[in-house]
């Protein structure tokens, strides 16, 4: 039974009771990463300074983190039975709708924000909203600022709700219906640029709008028509159950980084303002680049000193270790590297904590997206019942199904969503991983290229690398060919055939033909010529007698053997080596 108006409104408030430290300390958070740190501690800051005077650290590492974590999973929707093509062909359906999900709500970008949002605040809600234009489920990423879940005991949330700040004239805009209610007596004449809480409430029953501070004034109500959550939540892990940010506690020690900056930049001016100490004998001072101070003491004339103490520098080293340390952020992702990476040990020992957690939260987004996937084949098929034409790239090569969910989904909601075995390595370490894997043969080429973190047609891509591979060992068999010409030819024999050929592969190159088809004509067998009167009947042509002069052969003269003929080009493939390098040869027989 749905909750009533006051119910709701209680719950809500109970929700944000619970939460009101979390508000704090995301509210906070949300400050120094703008740059108004100044804000958040103002007894800190000297009057003029309200920004932060060093590079917001905090900033840069959430915003590195969450471009690494923010790429998509894998889906597949696995086969009940593997062995039969039918169970094969339907999962490989439901895997491009499954799929077409995430590309119809453009949610390879939204992840961007989630990552982000995940790491500052420790949680990402994951919304499932009806689309009635393209009668699809869309998949929206919240903002967690304001907003409060509520979660069972198996950790499943069973309850949301999510505040807004509006001005009175948007609201009048998106809710005109109800505009009397919103401005109240005073009409158009109170101030439209007043902000005004919108809290929107979800659960399994219904999802409503209201607005608390106008007498909890309903403006939008409907009922659930799936009967269950809509929301899905990604948690970061924590020992208490509270959801908190990377960057809770390290703000002090962003402060203090600002602080020692503003100091050290106050030390800089005083000691450029220092007094000027002069003898007792100097009775003007002059000031300027040019100025001239006659004493009989110029060793006396000079600015006081300010001794800064070294302690005060090794202090601001350490509070930048302790910021790295409280962030989890290596120093090897901003290039700073002191450490050896002959065997690779300096840099896996830099990278590891960054690798150990954009594997673990790359691990919760896909629980999350699991549930995400299973409400979306659950929407479309209950709400969204109707035959429909999707496109979308798979593997590097487009396609477009026609799909009807009640036939191609048929209450089957799972779907596998993993990041593969490339899980927390940035590219280079996994491409290395792979190759290692591969050289090593635990691994096969089609597994490795299948989990690159790029899509690609596994199929064709090895289809190409093959006709390649093929192609340079013909070509391999033409340079060798032509590198036997000089032997050819001081042995005695005729190498104007191959010349002719090799030219006319050139020749047909030019002309825009491939190189197989270009060798394939020019190589091709001669027919030989009927004789005038002769059967059409193929006659089988006798052998020439071994050590027989070629007809119009050249005469070697001086008793000794004509030379053989030159070698086909079969003959000379026939001696390239595993790796393609040729090693044609031309022999002459006495």
């Amino acid at each position: 039974m749905a909750l009533s108006m006051e119910q709701v409104a209680a719950r809500v408030e109970a929700l944000r009771y619970r939460n009101h430290e979390r508000d704090a300390r995301n509210l906070s958070v949300l400050a120094v990463r703008k740059g108004q740190i100044a804000s958040v501690y103002p007894e800190f800051f000297p009057e003029g300074v309200d920004a932060n005077v060093v590079a917001n650290f905090i900033d840069v590492v959430a915003r590195d983190l969450s471009e690494v974590m923010a790429p998509l999973p894998a889906i597949n929707c696995s086969a009940a039975n593997s062995v039969s093509d039918k169970a094969r062909n339907f999962a490989d359906k439901r895997t491009r709708i499954a799929a077409n999900y995430f590309s119809h709500s453009d949610l390879s970008v939204q992840m961007y924000s989630g990552a982000d949002w995940y790491l500052t605040y420790g949680f990402v809600p994951f919304m499932i909203e009806l689309d009635e234009d393209s009668k699809l489920p869309r998949i929206r990423v919240e903002n967690p600022i304001g907003a409060y879940p509520e979660f069972d005991r198996y950790g499943r949330c069973v309850a949301f709700a999510k505040r807004y700040m509006m001005t009175l004239g948007e609201l009048v805009a998106q809710f005109p219906e109800y505009e009397t209610q919103i401005l109240g007596r005073d009409g158009y004449t109170q101030d439209l640029h007043a902000q005004v809480e919108m809290v929107r409430y979800y659960d399994k029953d219904q999802s409503l709008i209201y607005l608390p501070k106008k007498g909890n004034l309903v403006l939008s109500r409907a009922l659930n028509p799936m009967g269950k959550m809509m929301v899905v939540v990604a948690r970061k892990p924590s020992i208490d159950g509270e959801m908190r940010g990377q960057f809770d506690d390290v703000l002090g020690i962003q402060l203090l980084r600002n602080r020692f900056a503003l100091l050290a930049m106050e030390a800089a001016e005083k000691s450029v303002q220092a007094p000027i100490v002069l003898p007792q004998d100097v009775q003007e001072l002059q000031l300027g680049g040019d100025a001239v101070i006659r004493t009989a003491n110029p060793a006396g004339v000079r600015r006081v000193e300010l001794n800064i103490p070294q302690g005060a520098f090794t202090e601001a080293q350490l509070l930048n270790q302790e910021l790295r340390s409280g962030t989890r952020y290596p120093e090897g992702r901003s290039g700073n590297i002191d450490a050896s990476i002959v065997t690779g040990q300096g840099v896996q020992a830099l990278m590891g904590a960054f690798d150990t957690q954009v594997k673990s939260a790359q691990a919760i987004f896909a629980s999350a997206l699991r549930d995400v996937v299973s409400l979306c084949f659950e929407v479309d098929e209950k709400i969204f019942g109707s035959e429909k034409t999707i496109r979308g790239v798979d593997s590097g090569s487009p396609y477009e199904i026609t799909y009807k969910p009640s036939k191609d989904i048929k209450g089957d909601y799972s779907a596998d969503v993993r990041y593969g075995m490339l899980a927390g390595l940035n590219p280079a370490q996994g491409l290395i991983f792979m190759l290692q894997a591969l050289g090593g043969g635990l691994i096969s080429k089609d597994m490795a290229m299948r989990e690159l973190p790029f899509t690609v047609n596994v199929t064709q891509e090895l289809e190409k690398i093959e006709i390649e591979n093929m192609r340079s060992s013909l070509l391999s068999g033409i340079t060798a060919m032509a590198q036997a010409i000089p032997a050819m030819a001081t042995s005695g024999g005729d190498p104007a055939s191959i010349v002719t050929k090799i030219a006319g592969v050139i020749s047909a190159r030019q002309k825009g033909q491939s190189l197989e088809e270009a060798i394939s004509n020019v190589f091709a067998p001669e027919q030989p010529v009927p004789s005038a009167g002769a059967a059409t009947s193929p006659v089988e042509q006798p052998s020439p007698v071994p050590g027989a002069a070629p007809v119009g052969g050249p005469s070697m003269g001086g008793g000794l053997a004509p030379s053989a003929p030159p070698p086909d080009l079969q003959t000379i493939l026939s001696t390239l080596s595993g790796s393609g390098k040729a090693s044609g040869r031309v022999t002459t027989k006495g």
